[in-house]
């Protein structure tokens, strides 16, 4: 049955790669309103130069990247992997997650009404609004990787991607995360794209998987990658919807 939701992300034949050299090469995927595609990988696969790709941080060696109108001019919510100087960032959770607005304020010095309300949604939907006048610095890991989503989520206008964003978390806190993650996707409609290591969370979390090995890829769907060559190599047994 062919898939009439639209498509906000197409690779054709992309090469990912620095200074001409590519680390992968012949790419092709699309990303379409609603999924949750979740890209695995070995260390030094092309996950990063990948996200970085996407995000027109750099272009791709060959082929194209073509982005929905919806999500150009920097309407992409992101999450990097945290670093120890960002998690003692001195600023209030609200001023954190309003920071996610400054590219669309320009040289506007100030948040207009809608930015804060969006805001406060967006702390409300992460579950922390009650700290929003905390201390970033103060919060537990898992308290500041929410805020940090509530941050990209200002920034996006239909598309979240999120890098390894559950390193370094206890097991509560990561399920508190995937449990948010999801809702934000099947109640909220909004689409992500996830770097993980976490191979049998993502089967349970994801529609999509991109699992990328320097050479050679798989694009599908969750069930198609639990019988494919990759899935099977890490026995995975989700069970077919």
């Amino acid at each position: 049955m062919p898939d009439d939701r639209k498509k906000i992300l197409e690779c054709e034949d992309v090469s990912l790669g620095y200074d001409g050299r590519p680390v992968m090469e012949h790419l092709s995927f699309d990303v379409r309103q609603g999924d949750y595609l979740c890209v695995i990988g070995e260390n030094g696969s092309g996950k990063s130069t990948l996200i970085k790709t996407l995000l027109g941080l750099i272009k791709p060696v060959k082929g194209k990247v073509i982005l929905d109108k919806s999500i150009q001019n920097g309407y992409i919510g992101y999450l990097p992997q945290q670093t120890d100087i960002q998690k003692d960032f001195p600023a209030t959770v609200e001023e954190v997650v309003m920071s996610g607005f400054l590219n669309r304020c320009g040289w506007r010095p100030f948040y207009n009404k809608r930015e804060k309300q969006l805001a406060q949604n967006n702390m409300k939907k992460m579950n922390i609004l009650e700290y929003r006048k905390r201390c970033y610095k103060e919060l537990s890991g898992g308290q500041q990787q929410r805020v940090l989503i509530a941050r990209a989520l200002c920034a996006a206008g239909g598309l979240l991607i999120l890098d390894e964003p559950v390193t370094g978390l206890d097991p509560n806190a990561t399920m508190e995360l995937y449990e948010s993650l999801e809702k934000l996707n099947k109640t909220d409609k909004m689409t992500i794209i996830m770097v993980s290591h976490d191979i049998k969370n993502v089967v349970e979390q994801a529609s999509m998987i991109l699992h990328i090995n320097n050479d050679e890829y798989f694009y599908g769907d969750v069930n198609q990658y639990i019988y494919s060559e990759f899935g099977e190599s890490f026995k995975l047994g989700r069970e077919k919807n």
